[in-house]
């Protein structure tokens, strides 16, 4: 076979493709765009997917990429088998070809043949294939024209041959390309395909005949236009070609294991524990080098959440290996060296990506050390009560909440002698990923009608409102209800498509136009403007007068001066992007944006909230763009040329071949298919008004432009007239009189604290003094107003201090919630614990505590019940 590279293996597949006239697409970010039913992207068809729908029409018949894909979180998940075997990951990157509607089966598994036979050059005699039971063309096709023999296809059933997008939706019957490399790899005698799932005989390639549509019944309706999705790991195929027992040999991932062997001084292959241990950290690490550098932050949901957790468990299988401080962080360098060339984007986040990944190390260090402290607390709440089992929901509290891994928690637990209760574990583990399923499941993404997509195709819209606000067109189509009608009446509300139209669909995070639409026997009012496909465009309205029909000629009239409004904060979002990478770093990255008329709020990818000064610098740096009046130029050219020229290509966008750039004086350089202004002084006006967090790593800022922005600070102005009369103070000297009223109110606030501190120690004298001796234990119970939290446990020192030996119990109430507090003096914690008593009263309260032996602490809803607490409380020291 001779010795292939990863880096030969993936340019070879790809250019025998595109000799076999194949568009090359370049892998898109491992977010998918506008697929809500996706966690990550986990196959080489989900950036296709809009063609396979009938969404949009594809720019090619014909396609191959090689997509980096992720299998960790929602439906598809391989974390918890990362590093036990040898060929699963949660990075990886999935070879294949595509058709839309052009070949099918005959060409699909001709081309595979070729590929595997002529150019891999695998011996025939290893190779075997599988097809769907009921799929005789395949079976035929494998052994008529290719001279499979018949006991080398295997007719495998739905679960394992036949592939769906969803419950409804494009399906077919899948065939696949085995590699068998030799009983050395069997798990037995009997290794057989479709019986085991051992290495013996490896699947290498799968082929899926798209060819029906399946309803909510379960028929199938054969495609009009049958499509190939293939896909073709390319670690697996490495691993053959390069003749090793397993992916994490291949020079895709040997290089990291080695690195993680030589930074522990432990050596690879030598003991399986290590070694696990070492391919963990092999995976991880390209799978948190692309993911930060696609956009994702770590956070405690979604997408940020799965980061987390590979970080982390990357982090703890380094700790297995003696590696006790952060090392991660450096092992994204060695990513770059084996990837670099072929992903740039790896690159050009290389310092952002190594800043986030030591962040989350420092952070998951003080959280491991955080929860084996609460570990410890488990085991002597176990051991005190005579228990050795460490319940499910406090070993998932301690997987979900501190990020121990299980293994983690069964070796603490077998150093303490102690057993864990795996089933409750596992039960929550299954809930939290049906619940994670569910969140991202999204609902089946529906195939648009025949007809819509007739009509998409045949009289696709055409936007004219970059050159002009108005404009004449013809009504192609009528929607309602989902469904194309012939007219619409007096008072309906539709969608209308035109043939022409002057309206802006909403995308690219600028909202939809508004305006009129009028002809002879209508007149209607838009009050939106979408995409309804990629081709069509609808105008959501209602019918004021008369009625729309499907051929009437109608003028199109776009609101113009929300539509101008709109231009103006289109080209200042350009220019905040900009300024925000400059100041911030050239890891600042669109995560959302939305361009309203009044208004624009840009979302970012950022790891901590920016500084006053740096704000104040991103404002002015803006406004200064404003003031050169730069002109906006807008072109089209090639999307190469179009990077090659330093343009912004927008994260999770899908581009064509032909792009539009804006430029903005040679300062903002973005892909972009928005409306905008002829000259950033057009703008008038830019203010910055808010910047928040909206998830961990990701950062919003808003702002207004032009007018609104004047009205914002005639608002503001406003504001200090009322102060500067209100405090009576001129307005120049407004801060100080603010801060002289805070100082005078903090000097009474203390005297007051004073005075309130002075009558509770008189009325704790008393309770004390009346509180029974119970056994020689004075048991004290109190009920304070005005108390709660830090205040209740300085009370419980006075009490403890007066009374030498002492339990205390009391109720807080402050700001309108109940606090409850147990403590007990040193010489009793060997007989009693706080934590363990607080556990048996708070439920009586309608709540609950915890803590430690000597000092516990919880919240309280119900005090109807306090007397039989107090008394409760008692009972503890009367025998």
């Amino acid at each position: 076979m001779g010795k292939w590279t990863g880096k030969e293996i993936r340019e070879a597949f790809l250019r025998f493709f595109e000799d076999k006239e194949h568009f090359r697409v370049k892998s898109s970010p491992l977010i998918p765009k506008n697929d809500p039913t996706l966690l990550f992207t986990n196959a080489g068809m989900v950036q296709f997917k809009d063609y396979f729908l009938g969404k949009e029409k594809p720019p090619f018949k014909r396609a191959t990429s090689c997509q980096k894909c992720m299998r960790a979180g929602g439906k598809h998940n391989d974390l918890e088998n990362v590093g036990k075997t040898g060929r699963h990951h949660t990075f990886f990157e999935m070879l294949g070809n595509f058709s839309f509607g052009d070949y099918f089966k005959k060409e699909a598994i001709e081309f595979a043949w070729e590929l595997v036979t002529k150019v891999f050059k695998l011996p025939e005699d290893r190779l075997y294939v599988s097809v769907y039971e009921k799929d005789d063309e395949a079976f035929e096709i494998w052994n008529k024209l290719i001279g499979i023999p018949e006991n080398k296809i295997y007719k495998l059933g739905e679960k394992d041959n036949f592939w769906a997008m969803g419950d409804t939706g494009p399906c077919g019957p899948c065939s696949e390309i085995y590699y068998d490399r030799g009983e050395e790899f069997a798990c037995g005698e009997n290794c057989e395909i479709g019986k085991c799932d051992c290495d013996r005989y490896l699947e290498i390639w799968n082929l899926v005949f798209m060819q029906f549509e399946r309803d909510e019944s379960g028929k199938l309706t054969p495609l009009a236009h049958p499509s190939i999705d293939t896909g073709m790991g390319l670690e697996r195929i490495a691993s053959v070609l390069q003749n090793v027992p397993s992916n994490y040999e291949t020079d895709l991932l040997f290089p990291l294991v080695k690195w993680a062997s030589d930074l522990s001084g432990t050596p690879y292959g030598k003991d399986e524990k290590s070694s696990t241990s070492m391919r963990v950290i092999a995976d991880h690490l390209r799978a948190l080098t692309f993911l930060i550098a696609d956009g994702v932050l770590p956070s405690n949901e979604g997408r940020g959440y799965v980061l987390r957790r590979i970080i982390r468990r990357a982090s703890r299988h380094g700790r297995l290996l003696g590696i006790d401080k952060p090392f991660l962080f450096e092992g994204v360098d060695e990513v770059l060296n084996i990837m670099g060339d072929t992903y740039p984007e790896i690159v050009e986040n290389k310092d952002f990506i190594k800043k986030v990944t030591l962040k989350e190390e420092e952070r998951f260090s003080k959280t491991l050390e955080r929860g084996l402290y609460i570990f410890a607390e488990i085991i002597d709440k176990l051991r005190n009560e005579g228990k050795d089992i460490i319940p499910g929901e406090e070993a998932f509290k301690l997987y979900d909440t501190f990020g121990f891994p299980l293994d983690l928690i069964l070796e603490v637990a077998n150093d303490e002698n102690l057993k864990v209760d795996i089933s409750g574990f596992e039960k929550l583990l299954a809930e939290q990923k049906e619940r994670a399923r569910k969140a991202w499941k999204g609902g089946v993404q529906k195939v648009i009608s025949p007809e819509l997509q007739k009509l998409s195709e045949e009289s696709p819209s055409i936007f004219i409102g970059y050159d002009h606000l108005e404009g004449i067109g013809k009504i192609t189509g009528i929607l309602k209800d989902g469904r194309l009608i012939e007219e619409a009446k007096e008072g309906e509300e539709v969608t209308v498509i035109l043939d022409k139209t002057p309206f802006y669909p909403e995308k690219g995070g600028q909202v939809g136009d508004t305006g009129i639409i009028e002809g002879n026997n209508c007149y209607c009012e838009v009050l939106d403007t979408q995409n309804i496909t990629e081709n069509l465009i609808g105008h959501k309205l209602v019918v004021k007068k008369g009625k729309v029909k499907v051929g009437n000629i109608v003028n199109a009239i776009v609101d113009e001066k929300r539509r101008k409004a709109i231009m103006r904060a289109h080209t200042a979002t350009h220019l905040l992007h900009k300024a925000l990478r400059e100041v911030l770093g050239n890891h600042v990255k669109q995560a959302g944006s939305l361009v309203l008329p009044d208004r624009l709020r840009f979302d970012f990818t950022h790891f901590e909230a920016p500084t006053e000064e740096e704000l104040q610098t991103i404002e002015e740096t803006v406004y200064n763009w404003v003031l050169k009046n730069y002109p906006v130029k807008i072109e089209e050219m090639s999307y190469d040329k179009a990077i090659e020229r330093g343009a912004i290509a927008l994260f999770g966008e899908k581009y064509g071949d032909v792009v539009r750039v804006v430029d903005v004086g040679g300062v903002s350089v973005e892909l972009c298919g928005g409306t905008h202004v002829e000259r950033s002084g057009d703008i008038g006006f830019f203010k910055l008004i808010s910047e928040s967090s909206i998830s961990s790593g990701t950062r919003r800022v808003e702002a207004v432009v032009g007018k609104e922005a004047f009205k914002y600070i005639e608002e503001k102005e406003a504001l200090i007239k009322k102060l500067r009369s209100s405090l009576q103070s001129p307005e120049e000297q407004l801060l100080q009189k603010v801060e002289k009223l805070k100082e005078e109110l903090k000097a009474k606030e203390k005297e007051l604290e004073r005075i309130k501190k002075k009558l509770a120690t008189a009325e704790i004298d008393q309770i004390v003094e009346d509180a029974p001796i119970i056994n020689g234990i004075k048991v004290v119970t109190a009920k304070l107003e005005g108390f709660g939290g830090k205040e209740l446990a300085e009370i419980a020192d006075v009490i403890r201090n007066k009374a030498k030996t002492a339990a205390v119990m009391i109720v807080g109430i402050k700001d309108g919630k109940a606090s409850l507090l147990i403590a007990l003096t040193k010489d009793l914690t060997d007989r009693f614990k706080a934590g363990e008593i607080i556990r048996e009263i708070a439920p009586i309260l309608e709540g609950k505590g915890g803590g430690r032996p000597d000092m516990a602490q919880g919240g309280v809803q119900n005090l109807s019940k306090l007397e039989e607490a107090f008394s409760e409380f008692k009972r503890n020291f009367e025998n």
